[in-house]
């Protein structure tokens, strides 16, 4: 058992630290959009069951950023598992450029597709609160999920993009947390997608060109 722990306590550290640093960038990013959901959902519903609007709210909260956690999860293992296959079979100073071009191509594209536009406008309408939201906690916890699957659905592409020009690249960080408030705020959300899509494809043709 102790060796068992050993082995495993570099690679729960790494996630630990992964998940931190993930959480700490969603939230600055996706708080822009959410906080308006979390206004129209608190004009929308009342306080049950001894619980006040402020703990219901939370509770939405909660549930939005617990999918993003799943999904910082899933980004975890799949890094490792790319780090793995990279120590067994190097792709070289030239091949890595590659991949992130193309990742910028596919992410740039998905942005263009009728499929971005289907899950821009369920986000839109979803985030407004219809009438069968029930102000309990249940309710409000599985409203923040409903609210985190779309929004995850809905800027697929923009935080592939993300990923291949590095998380920790602030202007990169910048831009997709504006790209994703415009998406959801302005008057012309598909204007906003489809400038950014061609701004990534742009940028994956740059990449894959200055090899």
């Amino acid at each position: 058992m102790n060796g068992m722990s050993m082995s495993h306590a570099p690679w729960f550290h790494a996630g630990a630290g992964y998940m931190g640093m993930w959480i700490a960038m969603m939230v600055p990013m996706m708080l822009p959009s959410l906080v308006p959901m979390l206004g129209r959902y608190r004009r929308t519903v009342r306080s049950t069951d001894g619980m006040h609007l402020h703990g219901l709210t939370v509770l939405v909260g909660a549930g939005y950023f617990s999918v993003w956690a799943a999904l910082g999860a899933a980004a975890f293992a799949v890094s490792t598992a790319l780090t793995a296959a990279e120590m067994h079979w190097p792709l070289g100073t030239r091949g890595l450029p590659v991949v992130a071009g193309a990742v910028l191509l596919a992410a740039g594209g998905l942005q263009l597709t009728s499929w971005k536009t289907r899950q821009l406008v369920r986000c839109r309408e979803g985030s407004r609160c219809g009438s069968t939201l029930t102000s309990t906690p249940l309710g409000a916890w599985q409203h923040g999920l409903r609210l985190g699957v779309r929004c995850a659905l809905c800027c697929s592409g923009l935080m592939l993009a993300l990923l291949a020009m590095g998380m920790m690249n602030l202007f990169a960080m910048a831009a997709v947390t504006l790209a994703i408030t415009a998406e959801r705020l302005a008057p012309a959300p598909l204007r906003v997608a489809r400038a950014a899509g061609v701004a990534i494809v742009a940028l994956g043709v740059v990449a894959i060109a200055r090899i």
